[in-house]
């Protein structure tokens, strides 16, 4: 139980990492040398992984925290407007659900860390 508490901190940081780099894969697949400014937008969090700062933390979990409720609302405005479902868009509504609301937890996951305690 020790080593989950001691690495459950590091779990939000790896699943924006995680993310990004599927991101890069799926945009690298059609669009080619484009897809590398993507990237960058892993610094932070391997900088969280590498030498953690209680500021950096904050400041990305109010960030994703900001960019995750709108994701809230637009999921739930297009979930309200659709009206034939085909089996394909319920598929793409479960997953895009669950995207939403793990980047939401992930986020509210890294202020909690933040205002927990410093690494």
């Amino acid at each position: 139980m020790k080593q989950i508490s001691k690495y459950s901190r590091f779990v939000p940081y790896l699943y924006f990492i995680a993310v990004i780099a599927y991101w890069f894969t799926v945009v690298n697949k059609n669009s080619g040398a484009t897809a590398y400014p993507i990237l960058l937008f892993g610094i932070p969090f391997i900088w969280q992984l590498i030498k953690p700062s209680k500021q950096l933390n904050f400041t990305l979990g109010i960030t994703f925290i900001c960019i995750s409720s709108y994701l809230i609302l637009a999921y739930l405005s297009d979930v309200l407007n659709i009206i034939d479902l085909s089996s394909s868009i319920k598929q793409f509504i479960i997953y895009g659900g669950l995207f939403v609301a793990a980047n939401f937890v992930m986020a509210l996951w890294m202020i909690r860390n933040s205002m927990k305690r410093v690494f």
